[in-house]
């Protein structure tokens, strides 16, 4: 079992990219088109053909907002593909770690979030992800399901490239200053993931390794707060630095709400594999340097 190796859905996504660049065991990263929640054959045929060890699915339907009009692709990626990929990992007895998020909560509770509270997802991508994780579950396979918030690396589309690019066209951004939660680098939430792996081929499958466990860089702050902090970090390293004016969710109205307040307390995934992610002040400053190292190579 230990010859074979890891498969790494979603290769092509912040989180996929992250896991390919770290992973020390043998892996096989895959994304579409070989790999598409939207043609289940290819589903299985990239199952059978890598014959895992283990499965990371980092694949996902991640457009918010989008999600309310493309509602059937958004549940074929975030329920109908993982539960089909669930099923062949129990047939194969292959544990499965599934990545879902802070938005099947409605973010009405006001402290962090325990794995054991109830769900309530404001819209398709929150509905669909937490279903996503209910068809994981009562599947019957070996499955972990770790809920993250707020992604972001250096590469791809995020918060922190939103606003270095913003900040490069206006000198006066206004970014939502109600909605808590915390950022989360890619880099990290892999490391864990890639950690809980290894802990998985050392140990075998445990009884305490099966549900739900959440996992995000420590602390929390608000999306204004998270502009802030980027451009604390940027403006020294050559970037501009503009006025950023913190304003309601009623003042950016999105096709879909956001919770209010998505904390997630992170003390099981401590509690059972001794992991916790650094501060996500740290881990701001890792990313946003990189990115910008990135943009002045040639």
């Amino acid at each position: 079992m230990t010859d074979r190796p890891i498969l790494i859905t979603g290769a092509t996504g912040q989180l996929g990219m992250a896991l390919a660049a770290q992973a020390s065991l043998p892996y096989r990263a895959v994304s579409r088109p070989d790999f598409d929640f939207e043609r289940p054959e290819t589903i299985a045929h990239c199952f059978a053909e890598t014959a895992p060890s283990l499965v990371i699915n980092a694949a996902a339907w991640t457009a918010v907002d989008a999600a309310e009009q493309h509602e059937a692709e958004a549940w074929r990626a975030n329920c109908d593909g993982p539960a089909q990929l669930a099923r062949l990992c129990r047939d194969a007895g292959v544990p499965l770690l599934h990545v879902s998020t802070d938005y099947v909560f409605d973010g009405a509770k006001g402290s962090p979030y325990l794995e054991s509270d109830p769900v309530a997802p404001l819209g398709v991508y929150g509905a669909s992800k937490e279903a996503g994780e209910r068809a994981v579950l009562a599947s019957g396979a070996e499955a972990m399901i770790l809920r993250t918030a707020w992604v972001f690396s250096a590469r791809g589309k995020n918060f922190a490239r939103t606003m270095i690019n913003a900040s490069r066209k206006t000198n006066a951004l206004r970014v939502v200053g109600d909605q808590r939660g915390t950022p989360t680098a890619a880099e990290d939430l892999a490391g864990v993931l890639l950690a809980i792996a290894t802990k998985i081929r050392t140990t075998g499958w445990q009884p305490a390794y099966q549900g739900i466990f959440h996992a995000t860089n420590a602390g929390d702050t608000t999306w204004h707060g998270f502009a802030e902090a980027i451009f604390d970090i940027a403006a020294p390293l050559g970037e501009s630095r503009p006025t950023v004016t913190a304003i309601t969710t009623a003042d950016w109205p999105t096709p879909v709400r956001r919770p209010a307040d998505s904390r997630l307390d992170n003390t099981k995934l401590a509690n059972t594999f001794g992991l916790r992610l650094p501060d996500w002040r740290d881990a701001t400053t890792r990313i946003v340097t990189a990115m910008l190292s990135a943009d002045a190579s040639p």
